[in-house]
């Protein structure tokens, strides 16, 4: 991957383009890790719709520990969110130019201890819950809270509902039918710039899942070491430009 490429996906300074690309781009990490995470655990974990619907039903029906396990689902993802917020404001406070690239990283080396203790962490309880649960809760939480911040809430990577209500909105604005013509009011007109983005996304997300779903069942927990090191790539180069940064000038100082 090159250099500059890497540095402009995940770097302090942001442009529209680089915000897509690097949305498409944890849009089929997401997909991948939602499909293949259920192969695995047999639950899904990249978004909390269907854990809070779920989370009703079990109360409705008076289970209790099952209504547990949601929530500790949703505490694990908020929890992840949260996380992924305190180190980019940590990162902007003192104005750190990998403050984008080290939740990013963090999520690599998470994925990937997941990928090489996956079979022992399946075995491990935490809150009443298997560990690998709340490991991808956490991972999905961290990885939306950090596109929601870097695209300023414009892109979402680890659920698909609001890019296809974005891609419908768009879509029934270019297929307006502009009959009368009335200066006082604009013309309906679509973002074609967006309906593509959208587009885009939930196609990343749906190979994603494929990928995902054919790793977990043919490798096992393994299938997300090649995830976590495509994550490495996107998020290492703003850390080492840190890095270097921070060396040379300690450097001077001595000198």
């Amino acid at each position: 991957m090159p250099i500059r490429f890497a540095r402009a996906l995940t770097g302090h300074q942001r442009s529209a383009a680089a915000n897509r690309q690097l949305g498409i781009a944890l849009c089929f990490v997401a997909g991948a890790i939602n499909a293949g995470g259920f192969v695995a655990v047999q639950q899904y974990t990249s978004h909390v719709t269907g854990i809070v619907s779920s989370m009703a039903e079990h109360l409705v029906q008076a289970q209790y520990h099952l209504l547990w396990v949601g929530g500790a689902a949703v505490l694990a993802f908020v929890l992840g969110a949260a996380c992924s917020s305190m180190i980019i404001s940590y990162g902007h406070r003192r104005g750190l130019h990998s403050e984008f690239a080290w939740p990013l990283l963090l999520e690599a080396l998470l994925l990937l201890c997941f990928g090489l203790l996956g079979g022992s962490l399946a075995q491990i309880t935490g809150l009443l819950v298997p560990l690998t649960v709340l490991w991808l809760c956490f991972l999905m939480g961290l990885q939306n809270a950090l596109i929601t911040k870097v695209s300023r809430a414009e892109i979402r990577t680890t659920h698909i509902t609001g890019i296809v209500t974005d891609f419908g909105i768009e879509l029934g604005r270019m297929l307006y039918w502009n009959r009368y013509r009335n200066d006082d009011v604009p013309r309906v007109t679509a973002d074609r710039d967006k309906l593509w983005l959208m587009l885009w996304l939930a196609l990343a997300f749906f190979c994603g899942g494929v990928a995902g779903a054919f790793g977990f069942t043919h490798l096992g927990y393994i299938a997300t070491v090649p995830l976590a090191i495509v994550l490495v790539l996107l998020s290492s180069v703003p850390v080492i430009d840190e890095a270097l940064a921070l060396l040379r000038r300690l450097l001077n100082k001595s000198d």
